[in-house]
């Protein structure tokens, strides 16, 4: 796959179908859209992704998360067979590009032969472009229009708002079906303070980053995948109350069976299900207890699963 970003200078020179959005999160409404784009392949056609390097909306709420950062969507696209991904710099007078002046910019850029979109697409200066723009200037630019229904699941869309609110209430497992897959973070292996090694359970510490949309603090059964490997693990999002005062919010992993040193490595690590809100402990000694009962449910859990 071909990655190309930080430039407006984005070129492709093969004939191709083209899907447009946000593709936060990239969940099964998305995975809709990318089969089609699979049937421009089938005929001869490259699959091209065109996103922007920021969700427009986060420059206008100052406290909007992300379910994926740019890095894990372009991991996601690649296991996904995408030829190309352009990820474009959402500048001001691109943001201010009427939608044909936007369309006209990128079928001269790329031999546009198919566009593939939702029908809750929109695009162009104040959001007035959707899927009947894209109808509207598609003979004259020479490309065939594909408007994709959203997706249902249990008589609602299939959204990223949806799932955003599913993350906030710790329901993962509704969270990880409207995905497709469990709900990650990947990020590098920290030094932390080794209490967990001094207690009998060693972890990985994690730092998201700011934008990233973590869980709300607590415990979490967690798989935790490391250089193509998955393990499973218990997971702690919050700020260590039991340990000390004035820690950032931090994701820190137990992962079983697993004894490697794997400091400065990126891994990815996966919310199953919520277990309990983060709490402070009396002691280290009532830590220790509660995190013996925290991984017994978790195996219970993993126990579970396999006798679905």
């Amino acid at each position: 796959m071909k990655y190309i970003k930080d430039t407006l200078d984005f070129h492709i020179s093969e004939p191709s179908a083209i899907s447009l959005g946000k593709f936060d999160g990239l969940h099964l409404g998305h995975k809709y859209l990318l089969q089609e784009l699979e049937k421009g392949k089938e005929c001869g056609l490259k699959s091209v992704i065109f996103t922007f390097d920021v969700p427009p909306r986060s420059l206008e709420e100052k406290d909007y998360k992300i379910l994926l950062t740019n890095r894990e969507k372009e991991q996601i696209f690649e296991d996904a067979g995408i030829d190309y991904v352009v990820e474009c710099p959402f500048t001001k007078d691109l943001k201010n590009k009427t939608p044909e002046e936007f369309l006209r910019i990128l079928t001269a850029r790329i031999p546009v032969r198919m566009i593939v979109a939702g029908t809750d697409f929109r695009f162009g200066k104040n959001r007035s472009g959707g899927p009947e723009e894209l109808k509207k200037y598609a003979k004259s630019m020479g490309y065939q229009p594909v408007i994709v229904d959203k997706m249902q699941y249990e008589g609602a869309d299939v959204s990223s708002t949806r799932i955003r609110e599913n993350i906030q209430e710790g329901r993962m497992e509704e969270a990880n079906t409207l995905l497709g897959y469990p709900y990650f973070l990947s990020a590098e292996v920290l030094h932390g303070n080794e209490i967990g090694r001094k207690l009998g359970f060693p972890t990985v510490n994690q730092r998201p980053e700011e934008k990233k949309l973590l869980p709300p603090n607590g415990v979490y059964a967690s798989a935790v995948t490391v250089g193509g490997e998955t393990f499973y693990g218990i997971t702690n999002i919050g700020k260590k109350p039991t340990v000390g005062d004035g820690y950032p919010i931090g994701v820190e992993t137990c992962i079983f069976d697993f004894d490697r040193q794997i400091y400065g490595e990126e891994i990815q690590v996966a919310f199953l299900k919520f277990l309990r809100p983060e709490k402070k402990f009396s002691s280290m000694d009532a830590l220790h207890l509660q995190m013996d009962a925290d991984i017994k449910s978790v195996h219970q859990y993993l126990s579970s699963l396999q006798c679905k």
